[in-house]
């Protein structure tokens, strides 16, 4: 098939169509829906966000492009089909989340929600006005009306297995596949499909009942994956959630939507960390993940090659083998477009990584970035996880490269890259802001993402042979194989003698009440992750600190007061 070169980064597009009116509200910054929007309300509940408290309902919503967790799409999904999403977003720059939970919305539900993406002439006008509104493929607000274009797939270069499909040689299901993943080909620019060689799922959470009714009319239709899947952690332990205080409702609802995509064909890993896994991908491979922490670990530090993608688009790749070559699968986009030079601090602790990692996001919140300083450090592969996991809460790029650590980090930057600092001053303004709430700690949260036999170990150690303070909860969530070999070396025996408990198959981004304790009203996390989500998720204060710190607030019960000892240098004037 020929190919119609539309580049759609210059022109005023239409995604998906719908007509609408509202009021124009403009984020300065891009927003994950997933932790930072209410899905039951359509209120921005991210407490680091500047458009904090924010009601996105009914709203033309401007944004440069969303970031954060690939499950903005359900989130979206969920807003629309109970009638609170946005009139309409509008993107400045290449977005994919929310494009794709709209698509979902209209293709599936009958819901849709309008997507556009502007210049930034037209973005920048837009932005001024107090109500715009969008009818038959215009875009009318103040004095002006701007025609938009539609993507076109016809003219997407495809091969005879996809043109089976999309004729229904194979099914209804993998024909929806086929047709979004097209879709969201012609929005990303791209004139080729790939072949990717594993899967990973991140939909799985019940954290709305659009994910549910998403995975079980997808299996109703015989949707069934073609290529080596993992599954990310889910809302319940699978196997003991009826011991574990959760309502039948709630706890079966959660096994209906992990046993959905089992039987499409997903192992049941249940780990929001499938880079720990025995079998993970090389370099240069091309596979198709989602979830945002596993697909920028996966780019920066395995080296392998994927788009972070949105929720229900990793189940269409894991149906059919098949995703955009567009964006971070071609070499020419892992360039790095901002050099971050890094002040490190003297004799820091691991709370270090995942601080830098939410760092460069916010220095490089769009483009990719490549840290340099770092040369004759010796991160282990945890710091580079937090890292990554932190780096996914504040930049919606999936790689981050270091000079020195990962495969890619001699790329030379390019041409028009900016170059920023990362200063002790930027770590001890970001200490203040992960640190809010009472000294008194009430939960400590252990593996966001999902922690590694090493953290693990590690955690015992600290411990030796004492018990938590009775007042204080201590939980490390694991996936199942980590789990395995807990077991295995004795090391679940002595967590559990210290009086913490483990749990598999689902993490922190998942945990509900009652397994989150009720009483709750400080937690402590060695996790940027979630030092940045949890707020925002659980309405409790977080408190922020290393490994050992956490297993020393396990101990006490009191989170260290004030800086850590690796912030306070005098040289720095703080």
């Amino acid at each position: 098939m020929s190919v119609m070169n539309i580049d759609v980064s210059t022109k005023a597009m239409l995604f998906v169509q719908n007509d609408a009116k509202g009021q124009v509200l403009t984020c300065a910054e891009g927003l994950s829906f997933w932790g930072g929007v209410d899905p039951s309300t359509g209120t921005i509940i991210d407490v680091h966000h500047p458009n904090h408290g924010e009601i996105l309902t009914g709203k033309i919503v401007l944004m440069p492009t969303s970031r954060g967790s690939c499950s903005g799409s359900g989130v979206l999904l969920q807003l629309a089909r109970i009638g609170l999403a946005p009139a309409a977003l509008v993107f400045r720059e290449e977005e994919d989340i929310l494009t794709l939970g709209a698509i979902i919305a209209a293709k599936l539900f009958e819901k849709p929600v309008a997507i556009l993406r502007l210049p930034e002439f037209t973005y920048d006008a837009l932005s001024k006005a107090k109500v715009a509104e969008i009818y038959n493929d215009n875009l009318s607000f103040l004095d002006q009306s701007i025609l938009l274009l539609k993507p076109n797939t016809q003219n997407l270069q495809l091969v005879a297995s996809d043109l089976n499909i999309i004729k229904g040689h194979d099914g209804q299901a993998r024909k929806i596949a086929i047709e979004v993943i097209c879709l969201m080909a012609s929005v990303q620019g791209a004139t080729e499909l790939i072949d990717v060689s594993r899967g990973h799922i991140d939909g799985c959470i019940l954290a709305h009942d659009a994910n549910l009714d998403f995975a079980e009319k997808m299996h109703d239709m015989g949707a069934k994956t073609c290529i080596p899947t993992t599954i990310n952690a889910i809302s319940v332990d699978r196997e003991n959630w009826h011991s574990q205080g959760f309502t039948p409702d709630f706890g079966m609802k959660a096994s209906r939507l992990a046993d959905a995509y089992v039987n499409m064909g997903a192992r049941p890993t249940f780990t929001c960390a499938p880079y720990l896994l025995d079998d993970i991908p090389i370099e240069n491979e091309a596979i198709g993940w989602s979830e945002s922490n596993a697909v920028i670990f996966a780019n920066s530090v395995l080296g392998a090659r994927t788009q972070k993608h949105p929720d229900y688009l990793d189940l269409f790749i894991a149906m059919t083998g098949r995703a955009p070559n567009t964006g971070v699968y071609l070499a020419k986009n892992r360039v790095p477009t901002c050099e971050l030079h890094v002040e490190i601090p003297e004799n820091f602790d691991d709370a270090f990584w995942p601080m830098l990692g939410w760092l460069a996001g916010t220095k490089s919140p769009n483009g990719i970035p490549v840290l340099c300083g770092l040369e004759a450090l010796s991160p282990t592969l945890d710091d580079l996880k937090s890292l990554c996991a932190a780096f996914g809460t504040t930049s919606a790029a999936p790689l981050i490269h270091m000079r020195g650590h990962t495969p890619e980090g001699h790329l030379p930057i390019s041409s028009d890259a900016k170059q920023l600092n990362i200063t002790i001053n930027d770590l001890v303004d970001l200490w203040h802001e992960f640190n809010v709430g009472d000294d008194k700690i009430d939960l400590v949260a252990i593996g966001s993402p999902h922690a590694s036999i090493m953290e693990c170990r590690k955690f015992a150690d600290f411990f030796n042979n004492q018990q938590c303070f009775a007042l204080t909860k201590t939980i490390i969530t694991v996936g199942r194989q980590t789990l395995s070999q807990m077991k295995a070396e004795g090391i679940f025996d002595r967590l559990k003698d210290a009086g913490i408990q483990v749990i598999s198959d689902i993490c922190w981004c998942s945990i509900t009440e009652p397994v989150f304790p009720v009483d709750t009203l400080v937690l402590m996390t060695n996790s940027g992750k979630y030092a940045h989500y949890g707020k925002g998720l659980t309405g409790r204060d977080v408190r922020f600190g290393s490994l050992k710190n956490c297993a020393l607030a396990s101990l006490s019960g009191q989170a260290q007061a004030g800086l850590p000892e690796w912030l306070l240098s005098k040289k720095h004037n703080i």
